[in-house]
């Protein structure tokens, strides 16, 4: 349990959904040890439908307050709401684009201190070049940005370019890099899920957690399968989503859907992850993906994308493979099938670099840029 370290503040936590995804995540993450530390926490969501993260947010702290919005993700009445909402608070803390927007717009009303985290190394509305001008605006509303790793907030510096770039200026130097989290003991030491031990026959399992999004490429893992043994492998999906359906149509027209298992949205992700053999990311882009340091924190080798988000954390410990190469995929699950050492090796070096993201690193950094903002005289721009 962690220990109050400063005075306590109230701090509302804004996100579009509690769907699963690594955002959710680090709200509900944020949410539960933030209130164990003495802060009064509570969580505002744009689509109020109810999700297991939101049961599990409720579990975990049933003091917290949940305030649904609506049941989308845009409409306009959501910065009224969000105007009367926010004077509550001292910190008001955004996720995701949407809650960006509408919060620095309703924060007008009030003097609350803003904080917001960037997820994504890129998105859809960076290639709007009409929108940099909002944007601009928008991120100098903001008391802090927080990026959730290097590159994203390299990325986000460039995308704003002219004077985002200059140090002279007071919002360069409210950017900084929290790096994500994970419970990596709770992980480390989890038991295997039996249900899943028992679906194996003696197969290798290969395992990637993630939801069925754009930005995912669940395809490239089932590509690979076709290329394996499959008396030997077979590949686990955990996750839901929008593309679902067309990656089973894939597994299906490529004779693989013997092969693949897809598990559902699982809330057992540490033992599903001590379940599987081998842990894969296969993504176009991430930020710094939750997946990513929980599959390392699983003592299993894990192989990724060589994409912006996965290689920060992944080179020199994990495993890279060439984005969207199937064959070098693989490739290199065979050889850790073949040679036990060399799958010992990885992994082992996979657990000792997921130790660098301990969850209890990213809440004290949290905490103190929050503290920071509470204690800072300075209005927003």
């Amino acid at each position: 349990k962690q220990e109050k370290n400063s005075e306590q503040m109230k701090i509302l936590q804004v996100i579009t959904s509690l769907e699963q995804g690594g955002a959710e995540v680090i709200v509900v993450n944020l949410a539960t040890r933030l209130r164990r530390m003495g802060h009064e926490v509570d969580v505002c969501v744009f689509n109020g439908k109810e999700t297991p993260l939101m049961k599990q947010l409720r579990s975990n702290v049933p003091e917290a307050k949940i305030y649904k919005l609506g049941t989308g993700y845009y409409h306009p009445c959501y910065v009224f709401k969000l105007a009367k909402l926010m004077r509550r608070y001292d910190i008001v803390h955004t996720h995701n684009s949407s809650p960006q927007l509408f919060v620095a717009i309703a924060g007008l009303t009030n003097h609350v201190k803003l904080v917001t985290t960037e997820h994504n190394t890129s998105n859809r509305k960076r290639q709007w070049k009409w929108y940099r001008f909002i944007e601009s605006w928008m991120y100098r509303r903001y008391d802090h940005i927080i990026c959730i790793s290097k590159v994203a907030e390299d990325k986000l510096r460039e995308y704003m370019g002219g004077d985002w770039l200059n140090q002279k200026t007071a919002v360069y130097h409210r950017m900084t890099t929290i790096n994500n989290g994970v419970d990596v003991e709770t992980i480390h030491q989890a038991r295997p899920a039996s249900d899943l031990i028992e679906l194996k026959q003696g197969r290798k399992a290969i395992l990637m957690v993630a939801a069925f999004r754009k930005q995912k490429d669940q395809d490239t893992l089932v590509k690979a399968m076709t290329l394996l043994d499959k008396s030997k492998f077979e590949v686990w999906f955990a996750g839901t989503g929008e593309r679902l359906d067309s990656v089973r149509q894939l597994a299906v027209s490529l004779g693989v859907e013997k092969n693949i298992r897809f598990l559902g949205l699982r809330t057992d992700v540490p033992q599903v992850l001590k379940a599987a053999d081998m842990i894969v990311m296969s993504s176009h882009w991430e930020g710094l993906s939750l997946s990513n340091v929980e599959g390392m924190s699983a003592g299993r080798p894990f192989i990724a994308s060589n994409v912006n988000g996965l290689k920060e954390v992944t080179e020199g410990y994990g495993i890279l493979f060439p984005h969207e190469d199937a064959g070098a995929l693989a490739k290199e699950i065979m050889h850790l099938e073949q040679e036990a050492t060399y799958s010992d090796q990885i992994a082992r070096r996979c657990y000792e670099r997921a130790l660098a993201f301990d969850i209890n690193k990213m809440m004290n950094a949290y905490e103190k840029v929050y503290q920071n903002s509470f204690d800072s005289k300075q209005p927003t721009i």
